[in-house]
């Protein structure tokens, strides 16, 4: 379904007193597309939010903690971050360096805590008049994904990338089976078709209805990997997407691409993949220390190539969002703490650096009416509780925003990193004017 038509049955809807749950309980203003704008209500949306990918785990009864949930979203809503980007759940939770538990431990099995958890997590986001992007699947390995598909179904077991020898060519190409894997597909189909037909066990709305939900988000990070893959590629996004708006008419819908870093070093297969009328705004990702732009251990000198390179990243992909005439969202982008420190006392001020260089971006960008309109850092940790002696994640340990197979706490933004977090709501106050 197109963005007019979305936005017109939504004031339809509104118009003509159209009977639906969503519109008897009190929620957040539905979330639309005119061009390259988002909308709220009949204003203008623009955003500085945050990662939040474990959300739903720490809203679960059986390994999360409400407490620290409800101080942690009154805490980004202080700070007037009220986007928050969500993982819907894990597959598999078998391998070292995953996420669990599974919200999927086995194809089609569920666990029904973790179906609770999202429901409640999405309840008290409604609360508090915030909204969640939440995607369906991962490109990765650390919350199973697209290769616990390929597993389950009959293609070997999935190549762990974080066990020496550096085995990611051999994982990437293992993924770049799944476009093509038709039990993977429909297996996928069948999991978005069971959560996009929840209903809210907390505020009984449908999840179709629930305007707290601004986005549909067909994976983290899906990518083309090779050029010559662009066909297969595009016949399973078209497929998905078209899964999704069949399912759910009234919502958004995004891919969760990395940009041109996720389409084979390519913008043109970026552009082609993502005209899409049924692709409602356009995602892309910036990480300067995995891509070589930033070192640590020269900082002064590596910190202006990366915010150089950022910008040229932003423009380039702004100027494809502004031919397709969609949104544009830099939905991930991070920087280490000094050093690559993990201990949340020691200073970040080529973070903040960095950060600010976007934010200035982002404003100077919602000033000239261009598509680049909003962004989610890369990631709220909150009051989570990280060993920076330890590094990785393992079971029972506190969920922070770094995945599980990275250090904890490398590009986690903390809630004691106050001055990130009063820039943080400086800006976003500047942006809704």
């Amino acid at each position: 379904m197109t963005n007019t038509l979305k936005t017109a049955l939504a004031i339809t809807a509104v118009s003509f007193g159209v009977s639906c749950s969503a519109q008897k309980t009190s929620q957040p203003e539905h979330i639309t597309v005119k061009g390259t704008e988002f909308y709220k209500g009949n204003k203008p949306y623009h955003y500085i939010g945050a990662n939040y990918w474990y959300g739903s785990l720490l809203a679960s009864k059986s390994v999360g903690d409400r407490v620290r949930l409800a101080k942690e979203l009154d805490e980004l809503k202080a700070f007037g971050i009220d986007n928050l980007r969500i993982m819907v759940g894990a597959e598999g939770g078998t391998q070292d360096f995953t996420v669990k538990p599974a919200l999927q431990p086995q194809q089609g099995v569920y666990n029904e805590d973790l179906l609770d958890g999202l429901d409640y997590l999405l309840n008290e986001l409604r609360k508090r008049n915030m909204y969640a992007v939440l995607y369906l699947a991962n490109n990765w390995e650390w919350s199973g994904g697209m290769a616990q598909y390929l597993e389950w179904n009959g293609y070997g077991k999935l190549p762990n990338p974080n066990i020496p020898p550096n085995t990611w060519p051999q994982f990437m190409d293992y993924v770049k089976q799944f476009h093509k894997c038709e039990p993977c597909r429909e297996a996928l189909n069948k999991h978005i078709a069971k959560i996009i037909g929840r209903t809210n066990a907390y505020s009984k709305l449908k999840y179709t209805e629930d305007n707290t939900i601004m986005a549909w988000q067909v994976g983290n990070e899906p990518r083309v990997f090779t050029a010559d893959n662009e066909a297969a590629f595009t016949n399973w996004l078209t497929d998905v997407v078209n899964t999704i708006d069949g399912l759910d008419s009234y919502h958004l819908i995004c891919t969760g691409s990395e940009g041109k870093a996720g389409s084979a070093d390519d913008t043109a297969i970026y552009k082609r993949t993502h005209n899409n009328p049924k692709i409602d705004y356009l995602t892309m990702h910036i990480w300067p220390k995995n891509w070589g732009w930033y070192k640590h251990e020269d900082a002064a000198k590596t910190l202006p190539v990366a915010i150089s390179k950022t910008m040229e990243y932003i423009d380039e992909h702004t100027a494809v969002a502004e031919r397709l005439r969609k949104p544009l969202v830099l939905e991930e982008f991070g920087l280490p703490r000094a050093h690559e420190s993990l201990d949340r006392n020691v200073p970040a001020k080529e973070r903040e650096q960095y950060y600010k260089a976007i934010f200035d971006k982002l404003e100077n960008s919602i000033k000239q009416h261009k598509a680049f309109t909003a962004l989610n850092f890369w990631g709220y940790g909150g009051t989570g509780k990280n060993n920076p002696a330890q590094g990785h994640w393992h079971e029972g340990d506190a969920f922070t925003a770094d995945p599980p197979q990275e250090p904890q706490g490398l590009n986690t933004v903390f809630s004691t990193d106050t001055d990130m977090l009063k820039m943080i709501k400086k800006y976003n106050v500047a942006i809704r004017k």
